[in-house]
Formats: C-alpha cells, sequence, structure tokens
C-alpha cells in the first residue's frame, strides 16, 4: 500500500499570461535565417559549430502523447482538458496545430527542425576548406541526425517488426538542407529508414570527442551515442549489439555508482520540489544525454484527467513479486498528490522571458533523453535473449539495490522461483525478460518510455472512457497492428507530398 504525501497547491506561474503559443526557437536557429554563403562564414571554429549543433536536438516533449497512450493511463473523469492528454487516450487524431505544446504535431516539427540544423551543420563541414577540423561537430551532427529520424519513424510509422518493415511506409529521411519552399519529400519503408539511422549512427560515433564540448550532457557524447545504440539495436532485436554498446557506455562496469541513489539517504529526505531539481541535473552521473523541450508537462501532468490512478501505480510497482522479499519501493514514499490525481516528481519548469522586464515567455522542461537506467535495463534484456538468465538477474539486482527501501542484498535479491511465478512461465529467460519489462515500467513512469516497450512487444492496450460522473461510456480496445497505434503526421506535411499515415 503506498503511503501518499499529501501535496500543496501546486505553484502557477503568473508570468505566464500566453495568448497564443510562442514557437520554441533558440538563439542557434538564427544561423537558419541567414543566407547560406553567410552562413558557412559566420562558423569558422569547432566550437561555433558545436554552438549551432546545441539545436539538432528536438525541442519537443513526447511524454504526454507516449503515457496517454500506454497501459499507464486511466480516464479519471475529471482532470485538466488537454487537448493531445485527450485524443491519444481515446486513439483519436490529435489535430493540434504545430505550435500545440505536447502536441504530436509539434514533435514532429521540432524533429524536423533538429534534423534541418544537423544538415545544415553537415553541409558547412562538406564545403569547408578544412573539413577535418570538424570530425568531432561532423559525427555529433550525425548521430543526432539518426537520433531525430529514429524517434520520428517510431511515432509515425508502424512500430519495427521483421516481418514487416521491408512494405511499412516509414517517414522521409532528409539528409540533405532545404533549398526550396514546399520541397517534395518520399515516404520510404522502415527498413529503408532504419538503416539510414544505422549508417549515420555508425559512421558519426567513431568521430565524436567528449572534450570538444563545454557542457558534455547537452551534447551526443561516445556515451549518449552508445546509449542510443543499445535503444536502437534493441528494437531491431539485435541482442549482441544491444550488449556491445550497452557495456561502451560504461566500459568500467560500474552501473551502481551511476543509478540515480533513491534509496539513498539524501534522496530519501528530498521532497517535492527538490526531486523537480534533481532528477534532471547534467551534474547527475545517471544523466547521460539531456535536452531542453518546450512543454508544461512539469506543471500539468498530475491534472490530466487521463493519466496515473492509484491502482495503476500500484499495479506499476507490483514487480515487488520478483524479490525473495517483495520490498517497499523507494518511490512508494514519494508519490505526491491528492486523489484521484498522483505523481512522482521528476520535472521541474524553466522559464524564459521574452525579455528582462517582460511577463511572457517560454516554459520549457530538461528532458533525459538517455541515462543510466535504461542503458542497464536494455543491457539486462540482451543477456536474457542471449541466455545469460544469471546475468540479466545480476543487473535486475544492481538496479533493485538503488530503489528498495532500506536495501537488504539477500532478502530483495531476485529469485529464479519468484520470477517463474511472476511472469507465468517456467522457462527462465522468457521470465526474466518480462521481470525486466516490470522493472522498466515502474521506473519510467511519467517519462513516456512505457509506450516503446508496448509497442515492441505488441502489448493490446484497453482504455476505459468515461463520463464525468465516472460510469462506463466506452471501452477502446487497440491491439498490435491497429493504425491507430501510428500518430498521425500533420497535415501541412502534406503540402511536401508527403502521404498521411491510412486509417
Amino acid at each position: 500500500m503506498m503511503n501518499y504525501h499529501k501535496q500543496k497547491t501546486m505553484k502557477k506561474y503568473t508570468v505566464v499570461l500566453l495568448a497564443t503559443i510562442i514557437t520554441f526557437t533558440s538563439a542557434c536557429n538564427k544561423f537558419l535565417e541567414k543566407e547560406p554563403d553567410s552562413n558557412r562564414a559566420s562558423i569558422q571554429t569547432p566550437a561555433q559549430m558545436s554552438q549551432l549543433l546545441i539545436s539538432a536536438y528536438p525541442k519537443a516533449s513526447y511524454m504526454t502523447f507516449c503515457e496517454a497512450m500506454s497501459d499507464n493511463a486511466d480516464d479519471k473523469s475529471v482532470g485538466e482538458d488537454n487537448v493531445t492528454n485527450s485524443s491519444c487516450y481515446r486513439f483519436e487524431e490529435t489535430n493540434a496545430q504545430p505550435s500545440e505544446l505536447e502536441s504530436p504535431q509539434m514533435y514532429w516539427v521540432e524533429a524536423y527542425k533538429a534534423i534541418a540544423v544537423a544538415n545544415h551543420a553537415l553541409d558547412i563541414i562538406r564545403k569547408s576548406a578544412t573539413p577535418e577540423i570538424f570530425n568531432a561537430q561532423k559525427g555529433e551532427a550525425l548521430v543526432a541526425r539518426a537520433y531525430a529520424h529514429f524517434m520520428l519513424v517510431c511515432f509515425f510509422s508502424p512500430f519495427y517488426n521483421p516481418a514487416t518493415a521491408a512494405s511499412d511506409m516509414g517517414i522521409p529521411y532528409v539528409d540533405q538542407p532545404e533549398d526550396v519552399v514546399n520541397k517534395n519529400y518520399d515516404r520510404r519503408t522502415v527498413a529503408y529508414v532504419y538503416q539510414r539511422i544505422e549508417t549515420d549512427l555508425l559512421e558519426g560515433i567513431p568521430l565524436l570527442q567528449d572534450n570538444s564540448y563545454e557542457v558534455p550532457k547537452y551534447h551526443f557524447t561516445k556515451a549518449a551515442a552508445h546509449a542510443f545504440a543499445s535503444r536502437f539495436y534493441l528494437v531491431l532485436r539485435d541482442y549482441a549489439r544491444v550488449l556491445e554498446h550497452a557495456n561502451a557506455v560504461f566500459p568500467a562496469n560500474n552501473f551502481a555508482d551511476q543509478l540515480r541513489p533513491w534509496n539513498g539517504a539524501e534522496w530519501d529526505a528530498m521532497g517535492s520540489a527538490d526531486l523537480r531539481l534533481e532528477y534532471t541535473k547534467s551534474s547527475l552521473p545517471s544523466n547521460i544525454i539531456l535536452a531542453e523541450a518546450g512543454s508544461l508537462y512539469g506543471r500539468n501532468a498530475i491534472d490530466y484527467r487521463y493519466a496515473y490512478t492509484f491502482d495503476i501505480l500500484n499495479e506499476c510497482f507490483a514487480v515487488r513479486n520478483i524479490c525473495n522479499v517483495g520490498p517497499t519501493w523507494q518511490f512508494e514514499n514519494q508519490v505526491y498528490g491528492v486523489a484521484p490525481h498522483f505523481f512522482i516528481p521528476k520535472f521541474g519548469e524553466y522559464f524564459k522571458r521574452a525579455s528582462i522586464n517582460a511577463n511572457f515567455g517560454d516554459p520549457y522542461i530538461m528532458v533525459p533523453l538517455f541515462d543510466a537506467e535504461e542503458v542497464l535495463f536494455n543491457r539486462a534484456e540482451a543477456r536474457a535473449y542471449l541466455g545469460d538468465a544469471p546475468g540479466a538477474i545480476a543487473d535486475m539486482n544492481t538496479y533493485i539495490s538503488k530503489r528498495a527501501q532500506n536495501y537488504n542484498a539477500t532478502s530483495h535479491a531476485v529469485t529464479e522461483a519468484r520470477l517463474r511465478t511472476y511472469a507465468g512461465t517456467q522457462h527462465i529467460d522468457t521470465a526474466a525478460v518480462k521481470g525486466i519489462i516490470g522493472l522498466r515500467r515502474m521506473e519510467f513512469a511519467f517519462q513516456g518510455l512505457r509506450w516503446f516497450d508496448i509497442q515492441r512487444y505488441g502489448l493490446t492496450v484497453t482504455h476505459t472512457v468515461r463520463t464525468t460522473a465516472g460510469s462506463v461510456d466506452r471501452v477502446v480496445d487497440v491491439r498490435a497492428g491497429d493504425p491507430r497505434r501510428v500518430l498521425q503526421i500533420p497535415a501541412t506535411a502534406v503540402l511536401s507530398g508527403i502521404p498521411l499515415n491510412p486509417r
């Protein structure tokens, strides 16, 4: 049973008096507003190129729509009526404007903006008299371009399936700067997109140089790129490559030192405001790479109508049954809210005023694109599929050592017998995978990554839609292969000749 803290009234930022949503464009994007020749002339050093590449990451959040589509959401009958939250929960078209915070449409636009920056950087490097001085920046641009396309194809195309990838419709893989208005693009196959992602990723990794960054956590370092590769190959089901890249993230194999110390004395003493600040700090070893996203998620996620309930949180925490003695998870003592709204504080909101004296501006959050916890889970899952159940269990125990309250290595150890019972199978490798997926669901609550596991394993999502009085209105049952699991691309993309996803 969870011991919820009563949440104090959440601070509403009176400084946010937005009549309309302001477009999120960093100062770095100003490079894109100049003529190409002057752009190249203005970037003459690797440091200037690195500054440009700060904008080669999508400045949008996927968490609202990923969480709403997953089994982490239920209809609370009351709450914030956010268009993305409600439409994605119901598996209906969002029809939001590209400037709508948290929307799939905004993610599409911001991801292609990031790709445009990467392509612009690569174009400058190609035409430079001394391209070799930009090798590190070339590596970052290639990996960043691969990442943005990877996220886009995961959301806006049928999820990778080796049996159908060669015929499933992908997304445009853009590898050249745009030089005309409404340039036409083709949607090749999902298999083609993944091939292009892999090419960019593997070409970019050897070029990366961690010492080329002023703040490494805001760029693709070698560790971050290997973390990305471990997720990429997990989707491709190439478990040997997952293991290779996961091990390369922390060559010393010191995962326990990299995980967030949730059950340590310092984190145990933290309140909601403290956790919001700590969770996404660049100084935290767990955060391998962070990116800024225009978002109100840190403020509004708790109030969404379609979100976590008491029952869903307890369902997430039920993975304790894989242990010899089921622990109380530290999360259970750091759940905040007043029924029916609950949340685990992970994201603090930052606010950029339009000017020093302005009372309006842009809200944003810092999003961990990859962290040590995910890499550890990726390695554990790969080990299980490669027949190394003991190695997978060892990784699970490493994780639990930082999450179980009053951790005891003996009583809280994962056992094969408990795993088999939890998974409902005597096959230990299969049971280990199910245990890992359960731990992933708990760890990444409120972060959207559950949707990737639902897609990877083709899990059915059943959402009950209720009236404001709480009675059942209808049930939405969405199985693997249902076209509604593929987000619709923005209608404006049709101007570039891009066909919409079938419905």
